[in-house]
């Protein structure tokens, strides 16, 4: 019960002025029904209906439409989220099929004043009161938690990161503990979940928890604290769900699918026909008789299903015990399947898991019967059992008259036909009626399995004509793409060669060009060498190897040429030989040679000539003719004198040499 005491307490409630959809704010009707007694408020606003409703803590609330409480689905949602726990908001004109409040009064023998707010009011709290109606879900039986932080951490500063560790902390503690709370609630309760972490600096950004379980059931509430926020919300369904509240529907059994996984632990999985999940966990040794016991319980199974092929003999003997539908995939589900099918309902181990599963696919096969049945079939009419009629092979439509024509046919029967037909049932042998229900069961059975295969016939080919355009459309982007692909690496290809042709008409425009200059520069100095304005000298830009082989292959060395060195330092004796083989006539520096190189051309009576100044064009140069003969001049006689210098030192050393070997009396 909602309230604290055993006291029943019903809200109904009707609009009196206004709309959620309207600009006005709406005001209702209430009566309260409690110890048989009503209490009528009227012109009551929203919120002070939620202020009541915490302070009575009612069982139910019932109005004839539900969106007079609320514009829409998500408006609905933000009310339900404000009512206590164990609060029902019922809608008592039904679900998908619903019916007049003024009908239902006059079904139940109800004086209505549709015009009076306060008799509808009363109304929808006694047909509540009777069970009459459809409670209304709009969450899953799946809870999300998340555990964050309160507050910005701010731009920062020098403390940013010791307050950003603080409130990680702060978050990854709560998580703890509410972890904790949820293993001792899965341990008691038996319901799983599971966690995803977002770790930060010294702790956790935030934490999740899905727990499949109800928002009511779970024992962790919205709070804010300080640095933490933990934010406790139902997971949305995608339609508003129905549930009958009908006392007389409550006492029948239902009728179930339920899904085993055998073996020395079983799996036991038991859902209703609207895929609610009504049991499921699994056993170590337990016996056929305690699971044919222990379904049993939850209603009568008309599908008992396995992922196993071919159905095990312990799975059989169990669907024989209800004599069911046998339930199996048509190939062995695969891990990834099974996980699919099952993770939104959770699940504590393996076995379960596949026991789920089993039981989940069965459904699956199913449901688009179940949902056409569910549109078509009148409010007053049972579905679960108009659904296992068309399990068993009726169409929508039999299945709808044979549920509702036995109590009309009971009706119209004469008295005698009645007396008649029990008298013919009760002589029948006991075996022979087992017999023909035996039967009659099995035609439904073949005949619903050749419905099912007309349909997956027509599956197959649909699905084939499908795959055929699909590999007809593959085959032509793949010849375009290869004929693309082509294109493009022919294109690459010349494209290629294109660069490599441009770059080598590059280099050959700048060596010709190149060319052209040193064939203008010797042209030039050629006419300046037969006008006789001055005499060509050769330029090499420095005393080494290097430098005088790149001279010699670019203009040529030749005997009688000038030579000017930019740089002479660094050369010696073998690199002056280079330029003495080539038969030069003279040697102009700018600076002084080294002594080994200087001897070398000394030796060899090349001329060193210093301070001549020569007039330049690119790689080349003239020299005055008259200043060039001066400065020969000056060489010749700075050798001669040399020349005279070492005859006499060396005449001079054979004197000393005389002298000596006659004081030694070697002569």
């Amino acid at each position: 019960m909602g309230n604290k005491t055993d006291t029943v307490i019903i809200y109904g409630i009707d609009i009196a002025k206004g709309s959620p959809k309207s600009k006005e704010v709406p005001k209702y009707s209430v009566a309260v029904l409690k110890d048989g007694e009503f209490t009528h408020y009227t012109m009551v606003h929203r919120h002070k209906i939620l202020r009541m409703i915490h302070k009575d803590r009612p069982d139910i609330i019932a109005l004839d439409n539900i969106f007079e409480l609320a514009e829409n689905k998500k408006n609905l949602i933000q009310f339900l989220e404000r009512l206590p726990k164990g609060v029902k908001l019922v809608q008592v004109t039904g679900g998908l099929h619903p019916k007049s409040l003024v009908r239902l009064a006059n079904e139940y023998n109800l004086t209505l004043n549709q015009f009076d707010p306060n008799e509808e009011a009363e109304v929808c709290a006694r047909l509540a009161a009777m069970g009459v109606g459809s409670e209304i879900s709009l969450f899953e039986n799946i809870t999300k938690i998340k555990v964050s932080r309160a507050r910005s951490l701010g731009r920062g500063g020098w403390s940013q990161n010791r307050y950003r560790r603080k409130v990680h902390g702060a978050v990854k503690e709560k998580s703890r503990e509410i972890e904790s709370i949820l293993k001792n609630f899965s341990k008691e309760k038996g319901f799983a979940y599971d966690s995803k972490v977002t770790k930060g600096f010294g702790g956790y950004v935030r934490c999740e928890f899905t727990v499949y379980a109800g928002r009511d059931e779970v024992p962790v509430r919205s709070t804010v604290g300080g640095d933490v926020q933990v934010k406790v919300k139902g997971v949305e369904r995608d339609k508003i769900k129905y549930i009958p509240l009908d006392k007389h529907d409550k006492q029948k059994r239902k009728f179930t699918i339920v899904g085993i996984d055998p073996g020395t632990t079983v799996g036991i999985a038991v859902l209703s026909l609207d895929a609610e999940l009504l049991y499921l966990k699994s056993f170590r040794g337990i016996s056929h008789d305690e699971v044919v016991k222990l379904v049993s319980e939850y209603g009568k199974p008309v599908v008992v299903a396995t992922d196993v092929i071919p159905t095990p003999n312990s799975v059989e003997k169990i669907r024989r015990s209800f004599k069911a539908i046998e339930g199996k995939p048509d190939a062995r589900l695969s891990s990834e399947e099974k996980i699919a099918l099952s993770k939104p309902y959770g699940y504590s181990n393996d076995h379960e898991r596949d026991a789920l599963a089993a039981a989940l696919y069965s459904y699956r096969n199913h449901k688009n019967v179940f949902s056409k049945v569910e549109k078509r079939t009148p409010s007053d009419i049972d579905i679960d059992q108009v659904k296992l009629n068309v399990m068993y092979g009726d169409t929508i439509e039999e299945a709808i008259e044979k549920v509702k024509s036995p109590k009309e046919e009971d009706k119209s029967k004469p008295e005698s036909v009645k007396k008649q037909q029990t008298v013919i049932e009760e002589g029948k042998p006991e075996e022979y009626q087992k017999l023909i229900e035996t039967i009659n069961r099995q035609k439904s059975q073949i005949k619903h399995m050749q419905d099912y295969i007309n349909q997956l016939k027509k599956n197959n080919e649909l699905k084939d004509e499908k795959i055929s355009k699909l590999e007809f459309k593959i085959d032509n982007l793949s010849s375009k793409r290869n004929k693309e692909i082509k294109k493009d690496k022919e294109i690459k290809i010349r494209d290629n060669k294109i660069s490599r042709l441009k770059s080598e008409l590059k280099n050959r425009r700048k060596s010709l060009k190149r060319l052209k200059s040193q064939i203008n520069n010797l042209k030039q100095i050629r006419k300046m060498e037969i006008k006789g304005e001055g005499i060509p000298v050769k330029i090499v830009a420095s005393f080494t190897k290097d430098d005088i082989s790149k001279t010699k292959e670019l203009y040529g060395l030749k005997p009688g040429d000038l030579i000017y060195l930019e740089d002479a330092s660094g050369g010696g004796a073998s690199t002056a030989s280079m330029l003495i083989n080539a038969g030069i006539k003279a040697v102009i520096v700018s600076n002084d040679l080294s002594h080994a190189a200087y001897e070398t051309f000394f030796e060899k009576n090349i001329p060193i000539l210093k301070d001549i100044s020569i007039q330049r064009a690119d790689d080349f140069a003239i020299v005055d003719p008259d200043e060039l003969e001066s400065a020969m001049s000056k060489w010749n006689e700075f050798a001669k004198e040399r020349h005279m210098e070492e005859k006499e030192k060396e005449f001079m050393n054979l004197v000393n040499e005389y002298r000596s070997e006659r004081r030694r009396g070697l002569i």
